[in-house]
């Protein structure tokens, strides 16, 4: 089998900020490089870490990216945008949130982007004021949910979508959200971290168990997390989900993307190609169309090489959303 007309697998330039950081080339260097290897045709960016000038980068610079991606048979898919809630302390009100974010979507237009991303909710108030510009640029705004932020905990955010009923404004759904196993790598972090080995066993054993998550808070508020890994740790809150794809049910129709995101390759379990096995049956029964984006998480505690990470997982993924199966959950998730 494979993909479905109007599935795209891209990559993500932030899978490279290890690079980034070390300075040897520009973050639009090193961004064409997933181009110029083969690695994908269509990226994601982050606006932030492209250009100085943020939030209104020259736009020769941004235009002669684009030409460059062009010239390599590349394109933008997504531009991470965000909002700087606060200017020296003092909270921005609406009309200076709008402003500060206006630059950046216009800068995704001239990058060629098919669309910009936020966080769930972070628009607010001025997100029906932003759908007449976003319509003028000719882009969707894509409102991402990852980790715990699922249809349950946020209703309110997932219903504004809904109510939009616009093409303009859509959902994208990160895959952290619905993880069956933390990653192996992770939880071997933890444990040489110093966190107790009873509350490892139950986070490799019983992540899913809404016990697990109560001892999760329970270390934290004790104080017992140690100092090395307790950035770490919060990803237990944060980013890492404990959904099933049938959670989902009612929201699957306003998807437009998926964040495909990855922390290591250990699959011997399937704990990575489960659930990308479990959204491609339920994306292909919602007739969804949209990029499907490779995104590596696990540059927080690895060092491996950023391009290969990227290279193995999108052929991972590829299998993985080729092979597609039919489950009773997930017929009830589609069907919903």
């Amino acid at each position: 089998m494979s993909l479905p007309e109007g599935w795209t697998l891209s990559a993500s330039a932030f899978n490279l900020t290890p690079e980034v950081i070390r300075a040897a080339r520009s973050a639009p260097d090193l961004a064409l490089t997933l181009v110029e290897r083969g690695i994908a045709s269509a990226v994601e960016i982050e606006l932030g870490q492209m250009w100085r000038g943020f939030p209104a980068p020259p736009t020769r610079d941004v235009e002669a990216f684009h030409d460059r991606l062009a010239a390599e048979g590349g394109r933008v898919s997504i531009v991470g945008v965000s909002i700087d809630e606060y200017d020296r302390g003092r909270r921005r009100t609406d009309a200076e949130r709008r402003a500060f974010l206006e630059p950046q979507l216009r800068a995704a237009a001239s990058v060629g982007a098919a669309g910009v991303r936020l966080p769930i909710g972070q628009a607010g108030a001025i997100l029906d004021d932003l759908v007449p510009l976003l319509e003028d640029l000719d882009l969707v705004l894509f409102e991402e949910a990852q980790g715990h932020e699922t249809p349950a905990a946020r209703p309110e955010d997932y219903d504004r979508i809904a109510e939009l009923d616009t093409p303009h404004v859509r959902l994208l759904l990160d895959i952290s959200m619905l993880m069956p196993a933390l990653p192996v790598t992770y939880l071997e972090r933890l444990e040489r971290g110093g966190i107790p080995a009873d509350l490892v066993g139950r986070l490799r054993d019983e992540w899913r168990e809404p016990a697990t998550h109560d001892a999760v808070i329970g270390l934290l508020r004790s104080g017992g997390v140690p100092g090395p890994v307790h950035t770490l740790y919060m990803n237990l809150l944060v980013r890492f989900g404990r959904a099933h794809v049938s959670d989902l049910a009612s929201v699957l129709p306003l998807l437009g993307a998926a964040h495909l995101k990855f922390w290591d390759l250990d699959d011997a379990d399937h704990r990575i190609s489960h659930p990308l096995r479990d959204v491609g049956t339920a994306l292909a029964a919602t007739g969804f169309t949209g990029t499907l984006c490779s995104e590596w998480g696990g540059q927080e505690w690895l060092d491996d090489d950023p391009w290969e990470m990227t290279s193995r997982h999108l052929s991972l993924a590829a299998g993985a959303l080729s092979d597609r199966h039919p489950s009773a959950s997930l017929q009830r998730a589609s069907t919903q």
